[in-house]
C-alpha cells in the first residue's frame, strides 16, 4: 500500500479528527497538511479557535509527517509535543503544516506550523515541535 493511502486510512480511524471536522489537505514525503474549521464547538471564551484545536491538528500533522517517511508495517506515537501559541486563532479555519526536522529509526523530530486562514490571508498562530516514536503497526 502506498504512503498516501496508509495515511488516509489511518486518518479515517481517528475519532478526534472527525470530531474536529478536520481533513487531510496534502500528503508528501516528510510533509502533511491538515485543515479544520473554527466552529463554535471548538472556540474559547473570546470566540477565537481554542488552543486544543491548534494542538490537535498540529500534533496529527507532525505525526503523519513522520509516518510518511517510515516503511510499511510501522505506525507512530508522539512521546512529547510542545506548543508555542503565537497569536489568537482568528478566522474561518486552521491549517497545520507538518514537517520533519530530523528523521531517525528510533525517534523522529517533527514540527507543525499552524495558521489561521481568513479573507485577509494567513496568520501563523502556533508552532509545535515534538518527538515521534516509530512503533510496529
Amino acid at each position: 500500500m502506498n504512503i498516501d493511502q496508509r495515511i488516509r486510512d489511518s486518518f479515517a480511524r481517528q475519532g478526534m479528527m472527525e470530531t474536529l471536522g478536520a481533513r487531510l489537505r496534502s500528503i508528501r514525503a516528510g510533509a502533511v497538511e491538515i485543515e479544520a474549521p473554527i466552529r463554535a464547538e471548538v472556540s474559547q471564551q473570546q470566540g477565537f479557535g481554542h488552543a486544543a484545536l491548534a494542538f490537535g491538528i498540529g500534533d496529527s500533522a507532525a505525526g503523519y509527517s513522520a509516518l510518511s517517511i517510515l516503511p510499511e508495517g510501522m505506525e507512530v506515537l508522539a512521546s512529547e509535543m510542545k506548543i508555542h501559541l503565537l497569536a489568537p486563532a482568528r478566522g474561518d479555519r486552521l491549517i497545520a503544516r507538518g514537517r520533519i526536522i530530523k528523521p531517525g529509526r528510533r525517534l523522529v523530530i517533527a514540527a507543525a506550523d499552524v495558521f489561521a486562514l481568513s479573507d485577509q490571508g494567513e496568520v501563523q498562530i502556533a508552532l509545535l515541535i515534538g518527538t515521534i516514536v516509530p512503533v510496529p503497526a
